[in-house]
């Protein structure tokens, strides 16, 4: 197989669903017409509802326009439709795997993939479970190539779930044929902590206890549950964002150099950071994490409801939209070190960043005795933007002994912005390739449960008295800022 062109059939179940048309139709289109994907592939979109291919091929055209991908030349879109079919589907009837089955062998011969196939499960998780054994019990497994199943979060609700729903795939597929996927992975910024980190003497000396003071990770958004709220409720922010995003942002910036740049060797670093994390014990809760739920408020200028008001959601609802928290890894390079985290809706800005502040020097003479300290700060610029700004201190200009603050930046937005990969063509790109560095492990996501375990029971334990505590267009409720503020730290402005 060619590793850079390779061919596969891809089987998406849920191809109407909103994940299939905004990002999946996209990135495949994108793989294409890139170069990166062999013309030897097929997709076959399952899902309940009827549809003829010429239907389905018409949706995808769809999805490509709204995705506001520039098309220079019609009879490429069309080429490029000719590789989808539909096939209406009831993930419960085993006739329905037989002619899916059928269809694959068809298309098989007809692209010349040698057998291989991917399973994209972009649909409800209740059903995780079902379609793996079924796609094993009824043949669909039994190929002359390779298999690859993918599924989106979220992977269980707590670890005893997530168990349950390991145990039913790995009955079907070998872990090395599962592929979690973390979109957050796929992003440009986040996939370079590992190069800032160890491709460059000037940071990986520095980055340990002994020079860092805090690390703060932010993920904040300016829209509300919308139309999620019935996933929402049964979720949070704590199982929505915390349990595997932020949790793998701090795995990657915790972790020890890998000693190759290869998947096994990348994971088991993380795995360790995550063995390190301090437990919290269901009594110690409110002393570690602060959780919200968003009230009334103003963002951009336009009035918006509470998030007890939204659709589908409870009057009293227990629901958490907004989580803060402080994380200590236990180990030799990270002791004392405080990761606090941050991610919350109907906040000020819509912005994911990374700050790495680092400690004051010992005996600072341009910081006379009361003058406010500006300390040395890494940013990691994730979304909207993509870059990277280094603070640093100088003399202000004249006969002064004063300094100024100086950002040195780098965007790479205007670098490159035109050619930069989605998160999801690149990951499926990666799973094209055989490549799983950037998913999730089984032992990653235990563990991640394992952590967050603890923390949900205790607020599922104790109704939030002063829900809804923060006002949409702000920056979450004030026990936040006590957080940090209690260990002589306060949040890094979003605007820096």
């Amino acid at each position: 197989m060619n590793i850079e062109n390779p061919k596969s059939l891809i089987v998406i179940f849920g191809a109407t669903g909103d994940l299939a048309n905004r990002k999946l139709f996209p990135s495949i289109y994108r793989l294409f017409i890139g170069g990166k994907l062999s013309k030897h592939f097929g997709v076959i979109g399952v899902a309940r509802r009827p549809k003829t291919n010429d239907e389905f091929r018409t949706n995808v055209k769809e999805a490509l326009q709204e995705a506001s991908i520039p098309v220079s030349d019609e009879a490429i879109i069309d080429e490029f439709c000719r590789h989808f079919f539909y096939h209406p589907f009831d993930v419960t009837n085993k006739d329905s795997y037989q002619s899916l089955n059928q269809l694959l062998s068809s298309l098989d011969e007809q692209f010349q993939v040698g057998g291989n196939r991917i399973f994209y499960l972009a649909m409800a998780p209740e059903f995780f479970g079902t379609i793996a054994s079924k796609l094993k019990s009824e043949g669909l497994t039994d190929t002359a190539g390779w298999k690859r199943l993918v599924i989106e979060k979220p992977f269980g609700h707590n670890s005893p779930s997530a168990e349950e729903l390991n145990e039913k795939i790995r009955d079907a597929f070998s872990e090395d044929e599962i592929y979690r996927i973390d979109h957050y992975l796929g992003k440009e910024m986040v996939q370079n902590i590992e190069v800032i980190r160890f491709a460059n003497a000037l940071f990986e000396p520095l980055w340990n206890n002994r020079y860092i003071s805090n690390i703060q990770i932010t993920s904040s958004e300016t829209l509300g549950v919308g139309d999620r709220a019935s996933y929402y409720e049964k979720s949070g922010a704590l199982r929505d964002m915390v349990q595997n995003h932020m949790l793998q942002m701090v795995a990657l910036l915790a972790m020890e150099p890998p000693s190759r740049l290869q998947t096994e060797e990348v994971r088991s670093e993380k795995v360790k950071v995550l063995r390190s994390l301090r437990r919290i014990h269901i009594d110690e809760v409110d002393d570690y994490f602060v959780r919200g739920q968003y009230d009334r408020g103003t963002i951009n200028g336009k009035e918006t409801i509470g998030y007890r008001e939204e659709n589908g959601t409870e009057p009293e609802s227990n629901t958490e939209t907004f989580v803060a928290g402080k994380l200590l890894i236990d180990n030799f390079r990270w002791a004392g070190v405080p990761f606090y985290i941050r991610t919350g809706k109907r906040m000020t800005v819509k912005s994911t960043k990374i700050v790495i502040e680092f400690k004051d020097m010992p005996m600072n003479l341009y910081f006379p005795a009361g003058e406010e300290r500006r300390p040395n700060v890494l940013v990691i610029h994730i979304q909207p933007d993509e870059g990277i700004t280094l603070h640093i201190n100088a003399k202000s200009s004249g006969p002064s002994s004063g300094t100024i603050p100086i950002k040195m930046d780098y965007s790479n937005n205007s670098v490159n912005s035109m050619n930069t990969p989605e998160a999801y063509e690149r990951l499926l790109y990666d799973c094209l390739r055989g490549d799983a560095t950037n998913f999730t492990h089984w032992d990653e996501v235990a563990l991640s449960w394992k952590f967050i375990d603890s923390i949900s029971e205790a607020w599922a334990m104790r109704k939030a008295n002063d829900f809804p505590n923060y006002a949409a267009g702000s920056m979450g409720p004030t026990q936040s800022d006590m957080l940090l503020e209690k260990d002589g730290f306060h949040w890094w402005p979003l605007d820096h």
